[in-house]
Order: C-alpha cells, then structure tokens, then sequence
C-alpha cells in the first residue's frame, strides 16, 4: 500500500520505519494505524530484515493523539470506537500491543518528545533507545483522561507502582537520562547517534544471535510476564470512552489549546 503517514526502508538487516508527519510532531490520526500494521507485516515477510525500528522524522518521536480529533470530541463530536485491535479479546493484539507478539525484536529510537498514545506505542516495543533530547510525557490527567492503551499494565512492569503512579498523576517531564534510570528506556546515546545506534543494535543480533531463538525467547518473556494485559486493555477503553464524555476532558482541551491553567472540579 502507498504511505502517507510514515516511511519504510528496508537496509538489510534493518527495517526502519518513521513516522511522518513532523509537521504535527508525528500526532497520531488513524492511517497511522493501517499503515504501520501493513509495514509491520511485510517487515515479517522480508527474510532480509532480523529486526524492526519505529522512529519519526523531524524532532519528535509521536506527541500523541492529533489534537484536532482531541478538539473534536471535546466538543462533543462522536467517538469513532473501531481501529485495528478494538476487538481484541487477546493479550498481544490490541492497539499497539501487537508489536509484543511479533516475532522480531522491535527497537524504538525516541528521537525527541513522546506523549500520550504516542508513549503507548513506544512502550511496546521491546527496546528503547533514547538521547538527552528525549521527552517522555503521560499528560493524561491534565487532558482529564486516564491511562490508555495498556499503560497502567506495561508501565508498572518496567517502573514499579508509585513511579507509575507519579509520572501517571504529574504528567511531569522526563528526559532521556532519567529515563533509562527509571527502566523507560534501555540506552542513552547523542542525538545524532540514536538511528545509527539502534540499527548497529539490530546488526549486531543479525551477526551473533539465532532469529529463531530471538522469536522465542519474546515470546517466552512476554507471555510469561502475566496473563492480564488484555483485561487492562479493555478495562481502559472503557473508561477512556468515559472519560471522553466528562467535563474535565473539555477543560483539559480547552486549557492545552488556549495554554492556560486548567479548572477540574474538586473532588467532594
């Protein structure tokens, strides 16, 4: 299929796809979903390609959901519920977590800022490389949501509970160095290293390791992590679309939009 939204290349071993639309900081719309899932196959089909990195172009990683489809449905525009995923009934085929179930590793190089759903889909993948330029953000609580896309499952496997919980509640910044302290990234490199870093990653598998033995030792650390992500997952759509329908949803917008303090009612 012809891209739109991202760009794939393929430099054996190395599949790399980018996200692309650095205009908008790669803000997620819905043909990103199609697109990566359909690059994501014919990386599987390639034999040239032993691993798979997601990345984006121009200073951003992914700030997240596209904040005009946000602006929408603050205002009360529907809510489109289905997109590749949406009827999962399984652990490793939702939204973004059907990268745990492919069978090559899969390296996310954060080029800059992550948030939102943005942060969903760099957490499932299985490596994070990141440089002091990284920006990790949830902003869920100041948007009036919650915690989407699995996160309040994966997030405190890879931090532990209250330092979930803290960046969960303050959606404060965090920068690449803190990031690899935390365990939400695996490397820190310069900036200008991070694509060359990730794929030497993926080559030095390609020279020493097994591609089957890589498949299967993901699979046995992901399945035997726990069998609950996929409750977790439709545990939070529902409360996403919940959220969507609250007062504190359209004052996050508004506040983000218009950059100025927002108002959420008290909790009695």
């Amino acid at each position: 299929m012809p891209y739109t939204t991202i760009e794939y290349e393929v430099n054996d071993p190395v599949a790399c796809i980018s996200l692309n639309r650095p205009a908008a900081l790669n803000a997620w719309v819905a043909e990103m979903d199609d697109e990566l899932r359909d690059a994501i196959q014919r990386s599987l089909a390639d034999p040239r390609v032993v691993g798979i990195v997601i990345t984006g172009r121009g200073r951003a990683f992914c700030a997240g959901a596209d904040m005009r489809v946000l602006g929408e449905l603050s205002a009360g525009g529907s809510v489109e519920r289905s997109y590749p995923g949406s009827e999962s009934t399984g652990d490793f085929d939702g939204r973004f977590t059907y990268l745990m179930s492919v069978n090559k590793p899969v390296i996310a190089a954060v080029n800059g800022p992550v948030a939102g759903m943005g942060l969903g889909l760099a957490l499932c993948c299985d490596i994070r490389v990141v440089s002091p330029e990284t920006l990790f953000l949830t902003a869920f609580s100041q948007r009036g949501l919650i915690a989407e896309w699995g996160l309040s499952w994966l997030m405190p496997r890879l931090l532990g509970p209250a330092a979930t919980l803290d960046l969960l509640w303050t959606s404060r910044p965090v920068r690449g160095e803190e990031a690899v302290r935390l365990g939400l990234a695996n490397y820190l490199v310069a900036g200008d290293e991070l694509q060359q870093f990730a794929g030497d990653y993926v080559r030095e598998l390609a020279t020493k390791c097994s591609p089957t033995s890589l498949a299967i030792m993901k699979r046995q650390v992901y399945e035997q992590l726990h069998t609950g992500l996929g409750d977790a997952e439709r545990d939070s759509q529902r409360l996403m679309w919940e959220s969507f329908g609250r007062d504190d949803f359209k004052e996050g917008v508004r506040a983000f939009t218009q950059k100025s303090a927002p108002a959420f009612a008290r909790l009695s």
